[in-house]
């Protein structure tokens, strides 16, 4: 297989490429008239992370799709990548995934079917320690890389995590560090040193899966995936849907080794600039190093977890029998002045 950087063919990376939480609303402002259908209990309406639709007998079928351009160079862990991405908006809802099929795009006249196959067969190997097939997929000959999936699950409706079902006086946690976006712009600025990359790509490659354990917890009241919005835009996505207001507590938020640095070498993804100019009015007044980490575009990022005060004991004991050792980093109320305060 020929030696190439992926991330020299693509213009953006990973779940960076996403359209600003801002354009995307005007985009999807239909003038079409909303016809219902009262078995889709989850549409777009409160941006959640997949679609639910009611098979009537006690559970749902979910359905979503992620896909993006190369976010590291190797053309294996590309796929890894964005496999492990798509998939996690299943955990997110609190389901288990059933199968997956490929959506995938190569410039055929400047990279080779050999590294074409390298980028599936990534995704193949995450496919099967989630314990579903890739069953197929589509391809087109396009100017840049691009991989991801649709991935179909189910769940069982009373265990259906949505946005809007968040509830005030809980606790928030987090289930992987924050920095993905400003260690890999680092490495797209060639700027990394060796070794600092390793752990966001461990942390990318790492699989939802204890979401769908968490979902079956009375104490926990919603889910979503940290990703191309930063935590402060998913967070407030729970916060709008729910109708309630939030405080995190910067100190808390844990982050991966080295952001700070790379952070203060100017390693900033443009997706972090855009996700503030879109919610950044809706947060109360925040330090450069709050904005550029809390509005940080993660690429298959953790998930941000609401969970009562009083259920705490089995929220702990699920995270730990999955290897996690959590604390919050924030807790839900009211909505005040504004919607989410960093403190």
């Amino acid at each position: 297989m020929q030696q190439v950087k992926l991330t020299e063919y693509s213009h953006g990376a990973g779940c960076g490429c996403k359209i600003s939480p801002m354009l995307l609303d005007e985009i999807l402002q239909s003038t079409r008239e909303n016809i219902p259908y009262p078995k889709l209990l989850v549409g777009n309406e409160n941006k959640d992370d997949a679609a639910a639709y009611d098979l009537g007998d006690g559970t749902s079928v979910l359905s979503t799709t992620d896909f993006f351009m190369p976010i590291v160079d190797d053309p294996f862990v590309f796929g890894k990548i964005a496999a492990t991405n798509a998939i996690s908006d299943i955990y997110a809802m609190g389901g288990r995934p059933l199968m997956a099929i490929s959506i995938f795009g190569w410039p055929i006249d400047k990279l080779s079917a050999d590294i074409a196959r390298h980028v599936i067969d990534g995704g193949r190997a995450v496919c099967e320690d989630a314990g579903i097939p890739l069953a197929g997929g589509h391809s087109i000959d396009s100017p840049e890389p691009i991989f991801g999936l649709a991935v179909t699950g189910i769940v069982k409706n009373k265990n259906l995590m949505q946005n809007t079902a968040a509830q005030k006086d809980c606790l928030i946690f987090l289930t992987k560090a924050l920095g993905i976006g400003i260690l890999t712009t680092a490495q797209k600025q060639k700027k990394i040193e060796e070794g600092d990359i390793e752990p966001a790509i461990e942390a990318m490659t790492t699989l939802n899966k204890v979401g769908a354990e968490f979902a079956l917890l009375e104490s926990v009241v919603t889910m979503t995936d940290v990703t191309g919005f930063g935590l402060l835009g998913h967070l407030s996505e729970i916060c709008e849907g729910s109708k309630i207001g939030a405080t995190i507590w910067f100190d808390k938020v844990p982050l991966l080794p080295n952001v700070e640095k790379y952070r203060k070498l100017g390693c900033i993804p443009g997706g972090a600039r855009k996700n503030f100019l879109s919610y950044g009015e809706k947060i109360n007044q925040m330090t450069q190093q709050q904005r550029e980490i809390l509005c940080d575009a993660q690429t298959s990022g953790g998930l941000l977890v609401i969970v009562k005060k009083n259920g705490l004991d089995s929220f702990y004991e699920v995270a730990q029998n999955a290897g996690l050792t959590l604390e919050a980093i924030g807790e839900t109320k009211q909505k005040g002045e504004h919607l989410i305060e960093v403190i």
